[in-house]
């Protein structure tokens, strides 16, 4: 989407349908408050009310609440009920007026990224009706703001696009969406961008790697697993970051099959690898000071003649065994090689994104993904990316309990715990023994990958973590 920032009055803005917002027992600009409709203009939050200036075009009267309540995530909420609204009208450019929110800036990034997420849509496999016309696309957005709010808009727009082509990716189907559709973006994103270097690896390099749960995970199936690897060079002086994105592009729950019911929504569990490819993706376009490894891990996992059995034992990368008593939690044993190979490769700061729990929806349901750290620092990072970009996290403990409860039988280490208890913090606890000493944070979103409501995402992809891991890089940049 095109996005411009330049200052203009609102009847004047020369877009398809122009905004203005208005907080409770606030007046509206004089330039419209005696149009059409200016009279019935409803000030409550995400209440929406057209005017229509004479010699203009509609006015959209976008109602933000109480001033004192007014934020960020408001003005996202409010942007995308508007973008909804500019689609329902067939308008193809918006301009919003910047509310006065006490922080012009981030009031700006709201806007843009509320715009550009809520008129999201993917069609890419429905049929065009040969007798309709095509419904228009938003394509451009100008803020009516002050001129030094450029980069702040230019930069959140990249954000937003970034979590868009994740949505995408979530959204493609697993038959489209294999290992190898993953390592192809890859190696577009590297092909873009000079500083952005590619190595993929398939089933016989990550055998002779020794990348034990990879193996084991992909067998199952025909679909053969990639392990890809993407180095940006930025520069600066700050310790090299490594993003790990959990890569499984279906999940059946291999020989621990899964019930039947809602399993379509299984090619989600590749939302870690969605975000983490395309939060490079926008790293590299907004060229940050930073040095950074990112690792996927992608494979299908597959019930077959041929698939893991419950009770094998695999090596991992690093050479721990593990006692595989359920196949159904695959993530954490293909997350396992992959970070202890970021680490070898230099991570100096370590975060995984993955949909790996249930247990995670019941603790924090879709409005908060969790946290577990090794590191308090690098969890507080996190957290403040977190804030910033409107993706929420919360930290739950480690403790040497749950880290008990993961040991094995026969085996170093059990993939699955013998009793249903911490199942997300046993899940990063298991994920902890292969990061050695390196500051390492696992970010859980099976909750907020996907069924997340807010009016900006909706119930399908939502992308989350993307502007989380971008903003995290912007924060760790030097």
């Amino acid at each position: 989407m095109k996005v411009e920032v330049r200052q203009s009055e609102l009847t004047g803005s020369g877009a398809d349908l122009a905004v203005v917002g208005l907080y409770a027992d606030e007046s509206l600009p004089g330039e419209i408050a005696a149009a059409p409709g200016a009279a019935g203009a409803i000030d409550g939050f995400k209440k929406l009310t057209l005017v229509y200036p004479d010699g203009s075009a509609p006015i959209l009267v976008a109602g933000l609440g109480k001033r004192e309540e007014a934020d960020a995530e408001r003005l996202r909420i409010a942007a995308a009920l508007a973008a909804k609204e500019a689609g329902r009208l067939e308008a193809g450019s918006l301009a919003w007026a910047l509310p006065d929110s006490g922080d012009d800036a981030a009031a700006a990034e709201a806007l843009v990224t509320g715009t550009i997420l809520g008129s999201y849509r993917f069609d890419r496999f429905q049929s065009a009706d040969p007798d309709e016309p095509a419904a228009p696309r938003l394509e451009s957005l100008t803020l009516l703001a002050p001129a030094e709010l450029a980069g702040v808009a230019e930069t959140a727009r990249v954000y937003a696009e970034a979590q868009n082509r994740a949505r995408d990716l979530q959204s493609t189907p697993a038959n489209v969406a294999t290992p190898s559709f993953l390592a192809a973006r890859a190696e577009e994103i590297a092909a873009g961008v000079a500083a952005v270097t590619v190595e993929v690896f398939g089933r016989e390099e990550i055998v002779a790697k020794g990348m034990g749960g990879l193996a084991a995970v992909s067998q199952g199936g025909e679909e053969d697993p990639r392990l890809i690897v993407l180095r940006y060079s930025g520069g600066g002086s700050g310790p090299t970051l490594g993003l790990v994105g959990k890569g499984v592009t279906f999940d059946t729950g291999g020989i621990s099959l899964k019930p039947g019911a809602g399993m379509q929504e299984m090619k989600y569990d590749m939302s870690g690898a969605a975000a983490v490819l395309e939060a490079v993706a926008a790293i590299a376009e907004l060229g940050l000071p930073i040095e950074l490894v990112a690792v996927v891990p992608s494979t299908e996992n597959m019930p077959s003649g041929t698939a893991i059995k419950p009770g094998d034992i695999i090596t991992q990368y690093n050479g721990k065994t593990v006692e595989v008593n359920n196949t159904d939690a695959e993530g954490r044993l293909i997350l396992a090689d992959a970070l202890a190979y970021a680490v070898e490769l230099g991570a100096e700061r370590v975060v995984d994104l993955a949909t790996l729990t249930g247990a995670v929806v019941i603790a924090l349901g879709s409005t908060y993904a969790a946290v577990v750290s090794n590191d308090d620092d690098l969890a507080a990072a996190v957290a403040a990316a977190g804030e910033t970009s409107g993706e929420l996290t919360w930290r739950l403990p480690l403790h040497p309990e749950f880290k008990a409860m993961m040991k094995g039988t026969f085996a170093d280490l059990s993939n699955l715990a013998s009793k249903r208890k911490a199942g997300t913090i046993t899940a990063a606890s298991f994920l902890e023994e292969f990061v050695d000493e390196t500051p390492w944070a696992h970010v859980d979103i099976a909750g907020t990958a996907w069924e997340v409501g807010r009016e900006y995402t909706g119930n399908d992809a939502s992308g989350f973590g993307v502007r989380l891991l971008v903003e995290l890089a912007r924060d760790l940049a030097t």
